[in-house]
């Protein structure tokens, strides 16, 4: 069994014994930003879905109102027109071939991969490099598009993409500890409410089984529905 810090006993026993308000899971959570680094803050939701069943598979990306506090790294497939406006719109990397032959290598330092449609074609032998790592461009995501620039816009400003893991649960970081309580609410909120509103038509029971706020060094802290 893994051993825990003093530091993170001493804060676990601050966590609150009930499931509390969105407002106090915020304020207990800024309170664990004892840590030399600025922690990122994550919402992690069970849901109560059948991961195993294609149509109640739960999957999007939204631009959070106050982004996530760190500058995400872009890299696009495009060509032409599309591939200027993409590099014009902040894009680290732009690229056909060239940029597939790189990642192919074993070069995954980006946090976003946007492709045009005409490219899935170069970017399709890159899932098993791209897939493990949440990177592969989607249609669903909304990262397969012809308006690159946009979505490069979108990812710089802080859009957060998602998708339930083999266990039912949906992660997203939210932000930082450091964001304003009502920054970090308000991000929170939306990230609840957009989850919520992809509730597959197949999921008779309670969809959101259970929600918990946490920072990266941090116990989490749950949230009441």
């Amino acid at each position: 069994m893994a051993k825990t810090s003093k530091r993170y006993r001493a804060l676990l026993e601050k966590v609150p014994a009930q499931a509390v308000g969105l407002q106090q899971a915020v304020e207990v959570v800024k309170g664990f930003g004892t840590t030399k680094f600025d922690q990122a803050v994550e919402v992690h939701m069970k849901l109560g879905i059948d991961p195993a069943q294609a149509d109640q598979i739960v999957r999007g990306s939204l631009v959070l109102p106050h982004g996530i506090g760190k500058t995400q790294r872009v890299v696009v497939f495009a060509k032409g027109p599309l591939a200027a406006a993409a590099q014009e719109a902040g894009a680290e990397e732009v690229g056909q071939e060239d940029l597939a032959k790189k990642i192919a290598g074993g070069w995954l330092d980006f946090d976003v991969c946007i492709a045009t449609p005409d490219m899935m074609g170069i970017v399709g032998p890159l899932g098993r490099f791209l897939g493990p790592r949440n990177l592969m461009p989607s249609p669903r995501a909304g990262t397969v598009t012809m308006d690159v620039a946009k979505t490069v816009r979108e990812y710089k400003a802080g859009k957060v993409e998602f998708r339930n893991d083999k266990g039912g649960n949906v992660h997203a970081v939210v932000g930082k500890v450091s964001f304003t309580p009502e920054q970090l609410r308000e991000n929170v909120q939306a990230f609840l409410d957009y989850v919520i509103s992809l509730k597959p038509m197949a999921v008779k029971a309670s969809f959101v089984r259970s929600v918990t706020l946490a920072a990266t060094m941090s116990p989490g802290v749950k949230v009441s529905a």
